[in-house]
């Protein structure tokens, strides 16, 4: 799944960045209004981390123009602790969830699983489908059978954003859009090797190939 992280803060910006990469998010990065808005309206994003106290443009602005456009990507603003009207105006804005600085990365990273499941119709909880459950925390894969397999990086974001889309046709280049981070050097031809890889540890039939079109993910009829 990929994410865009729109926080001044020299700190904990880039600390963030890195933590949500290691949770196994392809997350990009902004430190300004300006920047961000236009990015989150350019690049396909599954969710937005959005800092309300922004340089060149506020965070609250940067929303209410997201939305005006129609743009409904899930956003997750952080506020300041005691900022209570700025987390109903950001509600009012269009936010999906909200985070009161200081927190906990761990908590963060909980809050943007849920919202994906929500947004993507999936029950609350661990991250399942047909009986197939992906543990996020250690970046495993379970099987019906109970058997378990470690998933590589790519495997897991690839993975995951299989599970949260089942039964719809996804293209590689969709696909290579969601895994990746914009500086990423984006060879769709490479997805088929991790389709392969994820066929070989989930089982083959679990990814159907539709030629010059893509895969569905999901157990046919």
């Amino acid at each position: 799944m990929r994410l865009l992280l729109v926080e001044d803060d020299p700190l904990l910006g880039p600390n963030l960045q890195q933590a949500l990469n290691k949770a196994g998010f392809a997350t990009d990065l902004s430190a300004d209004g300006i920047d961000g808005e236009a990015m989150g309206e350019i690049e396909p994003y599954d969710l937005i981390v959005l800092d309300l106290g922004l340089p060149g443009k506020p965070g609250l602005e940067v929303l209410e123009n997201w939305r005006r456009n129609e743009n409904a990507v899930p956003v997750i603003i952080l506020t300041a602790r005691d900022a209570w009207e700025d987390k109903v105006l950001g509600f009012k804005a269009g936010a999906d969830d909200y985070l009161a600085k200081p927190f906990q990365t761990e908590e963060l990273i909980v809050r943007i699983n849920a919202v994906l499941r929500r947004c993507s119709g999936q029950h609350p909880g661990e991250l399942s489908y047909e009986g197939l459950a992906l543990d996020e925390a250690e970046q495993t894969v379970i099987l019906k059978t109970g058997e378990k397999h470690s998933l590589t990086g790519t495997e897991f974001k690839l993975l995951r954003y299989f599970m949260l889309h089942p039964q719809q046709l996804l293209s590689k280049t969709t696909l290579t859009e969601h895994v990746y981070q914009l500086d990423s050097d984006k060879d769709s031809n490479v997805m088929e090797v991790y389709v392969n890889r994820l066929r070989q540890k989930i089982g083959a039939d679990w990814i159907v190939t539709r030629r010059g079109q893509g895969y569905i993910f999901g157990q046919q009829d």
